[in-house]
Parts: C-alpha cells; sequence; structure tokens
C-alpha cells in the first residue's frame, strides 16, 4: 500500500486555507500534517477539509500562536498529545494508523512544531532561545520517539533547525544565527540519533547538494540569492528506511499569493 504524507508549516491555517486546497487538490496526500494552525481548535476549518476529502483530524491548537494538525483521508486508531517544558503551548501530536487504514502492521505519526527560539542565540540573554534548547532535550530524552526493532514510525514537522552546512544558503554567515548555530544542530541530530531516525531528504539528496524548505518574508523577493534553509523535516524509524519511495518539496508554493515561509515537503511509503 502506497502511503503518502506532507507537512507544511502554514503558518495560519484560516488565513491560508485556500492554499491549503489548492495544494491538496493538485498533490492528494493521504495525510497532511500542519504546524503553525494559529487557532483554537473550534475555529479549525474542519468542513472544508471535510469536503476536501479529509475526514479524519486530529488537532492541538490553541488562539493565535503555534498549534498542529494532522488531517487524513486515513482513519486514525487514536491520538495523542504531548508537552514539553511544562508549557501547554501546542507543539506535537501523534496518531495511530492501523487495521481501519488498511494496514497490515501499526504505523505511528508524530507531528512537532519546535520553538523557533528568537533571534539571539544566547540562552542567557533570550529565554526563547534557552526554551528551543530545552524542548530539543526534552525530544532527545521522549521513550515514544524512541522506536524499536520493527516499530514503523514517522516523525516530520517543522523542527526549525537547518542541521547540515548544506542546510543553509550560506553555513559560514549562518553559524552565529538561530536555526543553524552549532548547539541547535548538535541537539536536533542528537534527537535523531536516540532514535535512529533516518531523515529522508539527506537519504536521497546528497549532503552536497544545496536543499531548503523555508525563504524568509524579509526578503523583497525570495528567488533573488535564494537564501533559504531547509526547517521542514520527515524522518523514518529504521524499519521504514527502505519503504520510502518518493520525495519532493513543492518549492513552487513560496510564489503562491500571500503564501507561508514555508513550503510543503511530501513523502511517500510503501507500507
Amino acid at each position: 500500500m502506497r502511503f503518502t504524507l506532507t507537512t507544511w508549516n502554514i503558518n495560519s491555517v484560516r488565513l491560508r486555507i485556500d492554499l491549503v486546497a489548492k495544494f491538496l487538490k493538485s498533490a492528494r496526500p493521504d495525510v497532511l500534517c500542519l504546524q503553525e494552525t494559529k487557532c483554537t481548535d473550534d475555529a479549525f476549518p474542519l468542513k472544508r477539509f471535510k469536503r476536501l476529502g479529509y475526514e479524519h483530524v486530529a488537532i492541538n491548537g490553541q488562539k493565535g500562536y503555534h498549534g498542529v494538525a494532522i488531517v487524513s483521508k486515513l482513519p486514525f486508531e487514536a491520538s495523542d498529545v504531548r508537552t514539553f517544558c511544562g508549557k501547554v503551548d501546542s507543539r506535537h501530536i501523534s496518531v495511530s494508523f492501523g487495521e481501519k487504514a488498511g494496514l497490515h502492521a501499526p504505523l505511528v505519526l508524530h507531528n512537532f512544531y519546535v520553538p523557533a527560539g528568537g533571534d539571539i542565540p544566547d540562552p542567557a540573554l533570550n529565554p526563547k532561545f534557552e526554551h528551543k534548547l530545552s524542548f530539543l532535550d526534552e525530544m532527545k530524552a521522549c521513550e515514544p520517539l524512541h522506536p524499536k526493532g520493527a516499530d514503523r514510525h514517522v516523525l516530520v514537522g517543522d523542527l526549525n533547525v537547518a542541521p547540515y552546512e548544506n542546510d543553509v544558503w550560506s553555513h559560514r554567515q549562518l553559524l552565529n544565527v538561530v536555526s543553524h548555530t552549532p548547539v541547535e544542530c548538535e541537539k536536533l541530530l542528537a534527537v535523531k540519533d536516540s532514535g535512529g531516525w533516518i531523515d529522508i531528504a539527506r537519504q536521497r539528496i546528497p549532503q552536497t547538494e544545496k536543499v531548503y524548505t523555508w525563504w524568509s518574508y524579509r526578503a523583497a523577493d525570495w528567488t533573488v540569492g535564494n537564501r533559504g534553509r531547509r526547517l521542514d523535516h520527515i524522518w523514518v524509524s529504521p524499519a521504514l528506511e527502505n519503504a520510502v519511495s518518493d520525495f519532493r518539496i513543492t518549492r513552487d508554493a513560496r510564489s503562491w499569493e500571500r503564501p507561508s515561509d514555508h513550503v510543503p515537503v511530501t513523502a511517500a511509503l510503501e507500507v
């Protein structure tokens, strides 16, 4: 069975629901994981998603900030929400798929929105950066993020770290810029290694090649200079390493009308 999923930091699902609909009508993934939905659960546009064929929805939202959601054409067996750093700030949701979705073995999907971390890369001076580092430490220690043996797990989201040199437009110039500082990169890679996760993008695209999923709003024309970063990730557990059949970044979405600064990232798995 082919299972397709997309992760996308939409930067307000209500503001950009037409863009989401445009993408879903074209790409038709089985599952869409959203970050920065920026709305309470009762304000989430459920009816629009159901009209698009996505009848199964798991939401963890809050007013005006953060928020994550998973919308699916396939039914869930269960959903779960975890908090990190003692904050109820809507940064995680997970679902499990099984017999109801036609799978022969369970598959667990985690959707994360890691804190951005502010502008100053010093935890002593910037509480937001301290929060980000602590969040990554807790992810590393989180037992459900340590798949074992035949566990079929997927972790996606805006992880807000570009961990490798060619995940940013200039490694040298961004070494002291939040999202690519050495301490953040080390901590995110520690999360990955602690779970034995496989980074699909870097499994399929050589580390010598530049890969981006985010371009700043601050640039008048984001295509000039192509100053991007790879902040959006899809990881799979070792049991799914050989199941990946496709991976793509919908770069053109950055040029749509009133776009998010992130673009959709999609993977296909043979499950």
